[in-house]
């Protein structure tokens, strides 16, 4: 007889740890699959790819004015989020994410 510890951790019902593994992946949690969240971040690429090469190029100005639209990245992200176009948003409720 062989004592394997996955098998005594398992949940009524599965027969193996690949079902244990698959269950923990049925839930949805929502990592940016949302418009607010690919808006937010693409913003804020833009914000960074100004700031690096402003900084590349010794712009104090350029450099700051990258950081400022990565913080209007995060307000648009709320602002979306907040309109329903975030992780169960009341816009996404009918769609097929």
């Amino acid at each position: 007889m062989s004592t394997n510890t996955t098998d005594q951790r398992l949940e009524a019902g599965q027969e193996n740890e690949g079902e244990a593994h698959a269950s923990i992946h049925d839930e949805t949690i929502g990592h940016g699959n949302t418009p607010a969240a690919w808006t937010c971040v693409l913003i804020m690429i833009v914000g960074a790819a100004v700031s690096s090469v402003a900084y590349i190029m010794a712009s104090f100005v350029g450099f700051f004015a990258g950081i400022a639209v990565m913080l209007i990245g995060l307000v648009v992200g709320f602002i979306m989020r907040k309109a329903g176009y975030g992780v169960n948003g009341s816009k996404l409720k009918n769609s097929s994410h």
